[in-house]
């Protein structure tokens, strides 16, 4: 797993997204990138991290920034997800799980005596360079999209 740190590079990845495009980095060249990653689709919590980013996205837009939303989660399951919130921004899969090794998004949990690798609740803006330009390692999700507005603001 990486430990990204402001200015890197942000990683290129391949994903399917709920649109049905397959895309990567180049994908959002001249644009911000809000790249958020969430446990599992129709939680609780990931609901409300999602319905969040929905509320403001006409501000990200004015401001030429993506949200993207990427879990574990498959198509399927992200298009019931997406469908059911009226999700306005795209929810992306990779089947590989390079994307969650490259952000160092996967964190050892544990329930019931059972250890397991699972998503950490984190974001990262990407700027218009593909660099890293803020990074949200935990995340308080109602008060989330208003951070990364307020970030993408202060950084154009």
């Amino acid at each position: 797993m990486k430990n990204l740190t402001i200015n890197d590079d942000a990683p290129d990845f391949n994903m399917i997204t709920t649109s049905n495009s397959i895309i990567n980095l180049g994908h959002y060249e001249g644009k911000n990138l809000v790249l958020y990653f969430y446990p599992k689709d129709n939680t609780p919590g990931c609901t409300i991290e999602a319905q969040k980013f929905n509320e403001a996205i006409s501000e990200f837009n004015k401001l030429n920034t993506i949200i993207l939303g990427v879990s574990k989660d498959n198509i399927a399951s992200h298009q019931k997800f997406k469908d059911k919130l009226c999700l306005k921004f795209e929810l992306g899969y990779d089947e590989t799980g390079k994307i969650f090794e490259d952000y160092g998004v996967l964190k050892e949990k544990s329930m019931f005596k059972n250890t397991f690798l699972a998503i950490s609740r984190t974001t990262f803006l990407i700027n218009q360079k593909a660099k890293i330009a803020a990074i949200w390692p935990k995340v308080n999700i109602t008060q989330h999209s208003d951070e990364v507005l307020n970030r993408v603001k202060n950084t154009i």
